[in-house]
């Protein structure tokens, strides 16, 4: 006889809010870890899918409906991660432009944005080892952004450039030279966005309103244009 083990799934869901990048946690209203914030997630139900449990706990927990960008990030099944008995964890993310009405439901009594760094810094405590998940999300969403289209989903479907650049910045925790990144994307053999004809509202300050775009078929054809700056190491004289 094989041992029985229980399977939840965690979500993991990312936003640009405030001009920061961060992650919608929920605070446990029971044990264990009553009080301590976590990712909205529960336990998988017989008679549906990991992506069906994924999308019902993220509902029941937050009040989000699950965003079309919801992958499977890993699974995690470390002897003595839930105190209660052996339980294998699928984590997922999503990734979504903005999260409109958040509440908090089922076992969960509060909702709310974080930093992600916050987080991942040990600023509060979290519950089970959904710290080491978050972690393992942002170095995903760090290497997708070279890569894929990731950077199209933390934005509408009509963007600045300067709200697109902001993505890139947040993640990556890095400053783009903001005329290099507009070469990026409006290169002449493959461009990433096009005109939309229209501008955004004018900010406080005043001034020119920006441009708006929109993303082309360049992304799924070639990935991102932007690429990550790597530091040389001081040691490294060649």
């Amino acid at each position: 006889m094989f041992p029985s083990f229980a399977v939840t799934v965690d979500v993991v869901i990312l936003t640009i809010s405030d001009g920061d990048l961060c992650v919608l946690l929920v605070r446990r209203g029971g044990d264990p870890y009553r009080d301590h914030w976590a990712l909205p997630g529960g336990f998988k139900l017989p008679d549906e899918t990991l992506d069906q449990a994924a999308k019902r706990e993220l509902l029941e927990e937050t009040g989000v409906k699950a965003p079309k960008h919801l992958d499977q990030l890993k699974a995690y099944g470390d002897p003595g991660r839930d105190p209660r008995s052996n339980v294998v964890t699928v984590a997922y993310l999503a990734v979504v432009p903005e999260l409109g009405g958040i509440r908090a439901g089922g076992d969960a009594d509060r909702a709310q944005l974080f930093p992600v760094r916050q987080a991942i810094q040990r600023r509060f405590e979290l519950a089970f080892d959904h710290r080491d998940i978050l972690r393992d999300a942002l170095q995903r969403v760090e290497r997708d952004l070279e890569s894929s289209h990731l950077a199209t989903a933390f934005v509408g479907q009509t963007f600045t450039l300067s709200e697109l650049r902001a993505v890139y910045e947040r993640v990556w925790d890095t400053e783009l030279d903001a005329a290099n990144f507009r070469r990026s994307l409006l290169a002449s053999d493959a461009s990433f966005v096009e005109s939309t004809g229209t501008t955004a509202a004018p900010g406080p300050e005043g001034g020119r309103p920006p441009e708006m775009f929109r993303a082309t078929d360049s992304w799924k054809n070639y990935g991102s244009p932007v690429k990550r700056s790597r530091r040389r190491d001081p040691r490294d004289r060649r």
